[in-house]
């Protein structure tokens, strides 16, 4: 039981790191206008990205020990020997996909080093980078389940779903250094959070409609075209509690979309912006506190059998 708690918080803890990676580094890239990638804002995100990165590698070799740990049956780590984890690293899936994530992320650290003086070629190659980081914990979950054509068409799903789940993770993260009351003290602070807000507008429809799609495509292939369970299973019980998040989350997305945004946009214009702000910031916090407790349950899910779901 120990060992099952530690595989769903290392999955979930490598869910929200990677997502930070790659979301923050695409909202810098779609969201922030030429000019403002080199402000003091973005160098603040790719701060954040690095660290991600780091404890991202941190968590990928600790997840790689407690799944051998796991496939091997041993009593303790020290019973792990270097032909398991050669084993693991070649001949599975889940070691091929955890070999492109140490080189994805590795080469994230040196992007930064290198492009640190085109401000937006590194954004666009932490995103791509970030992208494939990701895309491989589709092999650490329900992801993987299948083989042949439905097993692509389901691994093609999973990563599409991880992708707009991680854009939008990690924009509100972006979101909520934006506006936070250091960044607002600086100069043209408001009016930036103002344009990113407006900018990534089109950018959250993409997402939203790409989790509704991959989401009702991956129950299909988890669960079929049934409810039965839904109600009785702990698998259909968390699942609902998920979907109820997402609906609370989506509604906040949508007032600040079409409501806080919008009266920012008018604050600014006014000069009278602190009240806008400061609603804006307590319903980002809000939304991504909410999804930090989706992350959880959709690591708790990834660890149980939708048997009778």
């Amino acid at each position: 039981m120990a060992d099952d708690g530690l595989s769903v918080a290392l999955r979930f803890a490598l869910y929200l790191d990677l997502m930070l990676v790659f979301g923050v580094a695409l909202f810098g890239l779609q969201a922030l206008r030429p000019e403002d990638r080199a402000a003091a804002i973005a160098r603040r995100y790719v701060r954040v990205i690095v660290v991600s990165v780091a404890a991202g590698i941190v968590l990928s070799l600790w997840s790689v020990l407690v799944m051998a740990k796991a496939m091997t049956g041993a009593a303790e780590y020290a019973e792990l020997t270097r032909h398991v984890f050669g084993m693991i690293l070649t001949a599975t899936a889940f070691g091929l996909a955890w070999t492109v994530r140490m080189v994805a992320l590795a080469a994230c650290l040196s992007a930064v080093a290198v492009l640190r003086r085109r401000p937006t070629a590194r954004f666009a190659v932490l995103a791509a980078l970030g992208a494939t980081a990701l895309a491989t914990l589709t092999w650490s979950g329900h992801g993987a389940m299948d083989d042949g054509a439905r097993g692509v068409l389901h691994a093609a799903s999973d990563i599409a779903h991880l992708l707009a789940a991680g854009a939008w993770v990690g924009a509100l993260a972006a979101f909520v250094l934006l506006s936070s009351a250091r960044q607002m003290s600086a100069p043209g602070a408001v009016a930036m959070l103002s344009r990113a807000s407006n900018g990534f507008a089109g950018l959250g429809t993409v997402i939203v409609a790409t989790l509704a799609v991959t989401g009702v495509a991956n129950y299909l292939f988890i669960v079929g075209p049934t409810v039965d369970g839904l109600i009785t299973t702990a698998y259909g019980g968390l699942l609902l509690a998920k979907l109820a998040l997402v609906a609370l989350m989506l509604g906040l997305a949508a007032a600040n979309r079409f409501r806080l945004s919008p009266r920012l946009a008018a604050a600014v214009r006014s000069a009278d912006e602190a009240g806008a702000v400061r609603v804006l910031r307590a319903s980002l916090v809000t939304e991504a506190c909410i999804g930090v407790l989706i992350l959880g349950l959709v690591a708790w899910l990834g660890g149980l059998s939708p048997a009778g779901a």
